[in-house]
């Protein structure tokens, strides 16, 4: 009699879970469908910053001038042993000295009469948050913002400037700074000529849907000067560099150019009338003239042999290159942190700033370039490249290459409205 009742219960399983399969696949059986057969959504829980925040009143603000931590949480009736507890356990992890007037923060208050605090959020940046959460025991931890890349392509030509060019399209202007730095060994971008166009497809960031900013320049065609200057982004053996139509890479030993963003003021001369002597003497040298304090950069790896006051010359720094090359950088304002005589700089550090010290009319970086000794025009100099794509890549490469030309050649001259052509 067991075992007959064990196998009516078996069969009586079986048929239940039959049927309430049956019932979950028929639209019309209840379910999680109405009678007009639309789908109910299921409630799902509200989150900030991966906090549920159902059962919380969530408060959105910014931090206001001259205003600290404790300013703000004792508004909203933290006591004040609880947040020096949340100073002190917070210096290992951020320093709320730090906190920045403009930047959101989030306040999560329990939902009921009491209003207690339990969650304190701090932007630290558009990408990256601190939480000091008190709902159990004090925790404190930083957290990043999942960022979206948007794959946008923009066009345009020169009238006065790269950046104004930027600025009539309804680029993102900071895109300039971007490409002056893939072109900086190719393109002498103190020297664009009206006329010249632009062609790029650039990674634009987002987070929570808000524009915060240009990633990565993934391809880009410059016609300046009447030449083509391509420049693709392509990554081997985990390192990713750019490289132009023939696979040679666009970095070169020299960068073209030691700061960014000014004009040249004087040239490479035998004989210049001085602005301020009022006779014509060599200036063997380019003078770029910027605004007090502007960073300057090295152009290429090496070993500085001068770092100090030289004349009328002002502040200088001289760079040893190797046993051909050398530069120097003329009438600083001061030297960046760490630069002296003896120590090794790569390739684009900042050695100091422009200023007007020694003989000079104003503002500006006097940049001089010695070829064994002997000034050289800086403007003139031929750098080499440096490796280009490795053999076993070509392929790739090649084929990667073509399809980005094609891209960029679809791109309309003139892109007012940047086209979204991918989104990750």
């Amino acid at each position: 009699m067991t075992g007959k009742r064990r196998i009516i219960e078996l069969a009586a399983l079986i048929l239940f879970t039959i049927i309430i399969i049956i019932l979950s696949g028929n639209p019309h059986s209840g379910g999680m469908f109405d009678d007009q057969d639309t789908l109910v959504p299921v409630a799902q829980t509200a989150l900030e910053y991966g906090i549920p925040v159902d059962s919380m009143v969530v408060i959105k603000d910014k931090v206001k001038k001259n205003e600290f931590l404790s300013q703000i949480l004792q508004r909203y009736g933290v006591p004040y042993q609880v947040i020096d507890k949340l100073v002190n356990k917070s210096r290992s992890v951020f320093d709320v000295r730090r906190i920045r007037a403009g930047n959101n923060y989030t306040l999560l208050l329990r939902n009921d009469s009491s209003l207690c605090f339990q969650v304190f959020i701090y932007e630290i940046s558009p990408t990256s948050y601190i939480v000091y959460d008190v709902r159990d025991s004090i925790h404190i931890h930083k957290g990043e913002k999942e960022i979206m890349i948007r794959e946008l392509e923009s066009s345009g030509t020169i009238s006065s400037s790269l950046w104004n060019a930027m600025v009539s399209q309804n680029t993102d202007p900071n895109l300039a700074n971007e490409l002056s730095e893939v072109y900086a060994w190719a393109i002498d971008f103190f020297g664009l000529q009206k006329g010249d166009t632009y062609s790029v497809i650039y990674e634009a960031l987002y987070v929570d849907d808000e524009y915060i900013g240009i990633g990565k320049v993934r391809a880009a065609l410059f016609n300046h000067a009447g030449s083509e200057f391509w420049a693709f982004y392509f990554v081997q053996d985990s390192v990713g560099d750019y490289f132009d139509e023939k696979a040679n890479s666009l970095r070169r030993t020299f960068l073209k150019a030691p700061l960014k963003y000014s004009r040249i003021s004087s040239r490479f001369s035998n004989s210049r009338l001085h602005p301020v002597l009022k006779i014509r003497r060599p200036h063997h040298g380019v003078d770029y003239a910027a605004p007090a304090g502007t960073p300057v950069y090295a152009v290429g790896d090496g070993v500085v042999i001068k770092a100090g006051r030289s004349g009328q010359s002002g502040n200088m720094v001289k760079i040893r290159h190797n046993g051909t090359y050398t530069t120097a950088y003329l009438h600083l304002s001061g030297y960046a942190k760490g630069i002296r005589e003896g120590v090794y700089v790569h390739q684009g550090d900042v050695i100091g700033y422009v200023g007007s010290t020694g003989l000079s009319t104003g503002p500006h970086l006097d940049f001089r370039f010695y070829r064994n000794g002997s000034a050289v025009d800086p403007l003139r100099v031929e750098s080499p490249p440096a490796e280009p794509v490795d053999s076993v890549h070509r392929e790739r490469y090649f084929e990667k290459a073509e399809g980005w030309k094609n891209m960029l050649k679809r791109i309309p001259e003139s892109t007012k409205d940047p086209l979204i052509t991918e989104v990750r």
